[in-house]
């Protein structure tokens, strides 16, 4: 059972290695950068940090195109490199979460070499290939990043099938075989000590493109028990796996307190909620509040005791919620720490994406600025079907997984201290003002009401155990919540919006300890300031 587990008191930082700190002047961050940020990171209180990929690749679609599992790209440094990190961060209390794609590898991996020899290859059947006519695709399945699901090999006279990029081959989970190359290399990198793995886009492992089913396919559970059985059961591991198509019955299954298959997913509900119904992500809509409430308050309850949450509102794929959600202007401090004590009080393991603890923000660029494959190809597609180029830039500026790809901001210095070379994107010209050095000495700054929420959380079992209840379920500005157990009841209001409103719950709040909030704490309790957010305690 997974009662006291160490993940469920943990706060996960991840790192996006290529702009986080570098070290030898290339403009590129490395690994040995990350090592000589360890100590902010022990003082933030972290417990583990996820890197997102680092094993070698073409970086075609930055890294989660990996052609060789068993060893680091250069671009970030040598296999020794990622053994010292693992050893060192080990020194800060901290374990490193590896990014593992196992969905697809890049086709310049040594099995798609020799798969695409010949259909006699032992490496043949790790892939997933049909017959057809060149032109003639077996059908009309699309990329994720556009165009056909589908590319030809003429000399091979067949179609390999790709859900992403063409250079990301999917491979064929069908294949014992190449399962069990795949369970050797993770046992492999247990061996040197990791203490967990984020999978990325776990749920399409068992497609079945002949029917169209990309996630979720009948196999799915099966192939994740056996993966969990051969690997993830032998070390005190966490394992969280990326599934856009989760729902609440399919996330018990994943994170099953039996550990039979993973410790918890990342779903995308709340996520996904300011598009246009039916549409994609560029299609902006306004953020429907009360549903957003509703989504959280539905997976709290629904997890509960039968299941575990990934708490997050950003990560490398995602813009800056203090852009998207909150107000990167006047109020930037107040909604990023508003954000914080809203996500930080609820059941399920918290995840910090490098820079948020900062309130690091949105980059608004030249569309030549920006470098990735998902926002160059929207921006062409997007011209040629005649969209007006200012809707198609507002669309890349509010959504653009580069916003969150920016260097870390870590002093006002040259290129906020992240290189002392030409960085491999541009750096947020918002660095003098918002950088890390600035905020670890002011104590009422983003980065010390991280550090205190991560506190909290180790020192009160009502963050890891207690039950939640939404309050206010229809109320169009405030969301509100209780965690509560047999010894304590936590109270969390939050003004979302940029107004100032009356809060009902002051007779709630009348004998509670006033834990943290992101104002001034001896003013009014009858009114909520702009983005105005309190959590209360009250031990029994």
């Amino acid at each position: 059972m997974n009662g006291n587990k160490w993940w469920k008191n943990a706060v996960i930082y991840q790192i996006y290695p290529r702009s986080f700190a570098d070290s030898n002047q290339d403009g590129i961050g490395d690994l040995q950068g990350i090592i000589s940020r360890l100590d902010y990171l022990e003082n933030l209180g972290v417990d583990a940090v996820w890197l997102s990929p680092v094993c070698k690749s073409p970086q075609d679609d930055n890294g989660y195109d990996i052609s060789d599992y068993q060893d680091i790209d250069p671009m970030f440094g040598t296999l020794e490199d990622m053994e010292e990190l693992i050893r060192e961060a080990g020194k800060h209390n901290i374990r490193i979460i590896m990014d593992l794609v196992l969905n697809h590898s890049s086709d310049e991996h040594h099995w798609f070499q020799e798969a695409k020899k010949s259909r006699e290859n032992p490496y043949h059947d790790y892939y997933v290939w049909r017959d057809g006519v060149e032109g003639t695709p077996p059908n009309n399945m699309r990329a994720a990043f556009g165009g056909s699901a589908w590319e030809w090999v003429p000399e091979l006279q067949q179609y390999y099938f790709h859900q992403f990029s063409v250079k990301q081959p999917d491979l064929n989970w069908e294949n014992p075989k190449l399962r069990q190359e795949i369970y050797d290399m993770i046992n492999w990198w247990i061996d040197k000590g990791v203490g967990g793995f984020r999978l990325d886009v776990i749920d399409q492992i068992a497609k079945e493109p002949d029917k169209g089913i990309t996630n979720n396919g009948p196999y799915l559970h099966e192939y994740l028990r056996e993966l969990s059985r051969e690997t993830f059961q032998k070390a005190d591991l966490v394992t969280v796996g990326e599934a856009w198509g989760a729902t609440t019955e399919l996330a018990k299954l994943y994170s099953n307190p039996d550990n039979s298959e993973l410790s918890m997913v990342f779903q995308f509900e709340h996520i996904c909620l300011d598009q246009m119904e039916g549409k994609e992500k560029w299609d902006l809509a306004p953020l429907p509040f009360l549903k957003l409430k509703e989504v959280f308050a539905r997976w709290q309850r629904e997890l509960y005791g039968k299941g575990w949450n990934s708490l997050f509102w950003n990560n490398h794929d995602l813009p800056r919620i203090v852009s998207r959600w909150g107000n990167d202007g006047k109020y930037r401090i107040e909604s990023a720490k508003m954000f914080a004590i809203l996500l930080h009080g609820m059941q399920g393991t918290p995840y910090i994406y490098q820079g948020e603890e900062l309130g690091m923000t949105n980059a608004v660029y030249e569309i030549e600025e920006y470098r990735d494959i998902e926002t160059l190809n929207l921006y062409q597609e997007r011209l040629e079907k005649g969209f007006k180029k200012e809707d198609v830039m507002d669309s890349i500026h509010a959504k653009s997984r580069d916003n969150a790809r920016t260097p870390m901001q870590w002093d006002d210095g040259e290129n906020g201290g992240f290189t002392q070379g030409k960085p491999w994107i541009k750096v947020n010209p918002n660095y003098k003002e918002i950088n890390a050095l600035k905020q670890i000495e002011d104590g009422d700054s983003i980065f010390n009401c991280y550090k205190e929420l991560i506190h909290f959380r180790k020192k009160y079992p009502v963050f890891i155990e207690g039950d939640f209840s939404l309050l206010l379920a229809e109320d169009e500005n405030i969301f509100a919540y209780t965690r509560e157990d047999k010894d304590t009841l936590l109270l969390v209001v939050c003004n979302f919006y940029n107004k100032t409103v009356e809060c009902p719950l002051e007779e709630s709040v009348a004998s509670m300890k006033l834990l943290i909030s992101n104002y001034d704490k001896e003013k009014e309790q009858m009114l909520l300031r702009p983005y105005e957010a309190r959590m209360y305690l009250k031990e029994k």
